[in-house]
């Protein structure tokens, strides 16, 4: 690495972290990470970041994607390591919140009738397989709790507040997917004279500055998997390619400029 501490790019960062990383972990990582640093610019110096820009890139995920949850927990994984390796003297990771507003707007939306969901059929048996998962799961959370509550030696008895823990997560999460479940509205193939990306196609955009290559499948936001490549229909480069064809250049406004990309291949299930 060529920089020092006090000019290193968030590129080199993002290079530096992920190669200090498990191989398991990298991959989750390497997505994620860097679409952060794509969206601020490969060269822009670590120290030039601010609070205000880190917390308006988690406002724009938040409400665009359903997975950012888990995504926001990856970047914040590398700013922590930045603050930690003394590229950066403030900790920007306290920056990386979830959007409440969307909490809040969900909340009132579930009040009411559900909203269709729009689901590719291959992410609807995904769906009903990790609710059935996740029932199994229940009489297990359930019997550890009772065994944890029988051990009157455990002065705090951490593992009954953990099992307790586990099972609050483990029945919001079934009643969300119940919820889907209900509303869910399957995505119907498209022709196969149709030539217009819409959700359940298989894409390859080419970036038009680093000439890097892109394979993305879009989906509905329920089925995001950064891992495997499936983006939202709501994301930035979700909105951007829906309704386009192969061939088609397409730009993403980021504080780093403008990303473009060309529309290599488009490819249906």
């Amino acid at each position: 690495m060529n920089s020092t501490k006090d000019n290193i790019s968030l590129g080199e960062a993002a290079d530096s972290f992920l190669a200090g990383l498990l191989a398991s972990e990298r991959e989750i990582s390497r997505q994620v990470v860097y679409r952060f640093v794509r969206w601020f610019g490969w060269k822009q110096p670590l120290t030039k970041l601010t609070a205000h820009e880190i917390a308006n890139y988690a406002g724009k995920l938040s409400s665009s994607d359903t997975d950012h949850i888990k995504k926001l927990e990856l970047v914040r994984n590398f700013l922590v390591h930045a603050k930690k390796a003394d590229w950066i003297k403030s900790n920007l990771a306290l920056h990386l919140k979830v959007k409440k507003g969307k909490d809040k707007a969900t909340s009132r939306s579930r009040q009411g009738s559900p909203e269709a969901i729009t689901l590719t059929q291959h992410g609807y048996d995904e769906m009903k397989k990790e609710l059935a998962t996740l029932k199994n799961k229940r009489p297990q959370i359930i019997d550890e709790i009772h065994r944890a509550a029988a051990d009157k030696d455990f002065k705090e008895n951490a593992p009954l507040a953990a099992a307790r823990e586990d099972l609050g997560y483990l029945e919001g999460k079934i009643k969300q997917l119940e919820e889907i479940e209900k509303s869910a509205v399957l995505m119907r193939n498209q022709p196969k004279f149709s030539l217009k990306i819409n959700i359940g196609d298989n894409i390859v955009l080419l970036d038009l500055v680093s000439g890097e290559e892109f394979k993305y499948t879009i989906v509905s936001p329920r089925e995001v998997n950064p891992i495997k490549g499936k983006i939202s229909n709501v994301s930035p480069i979700g909105q951007a390619v829906i309704g386009r064809a192969q061939g088609d250049t397409v730009e993403i406004k980021a504080p780093a400029g403008r990303l473009r990309y060309k529309i290599l291949q488009v490819r249906g299930r």
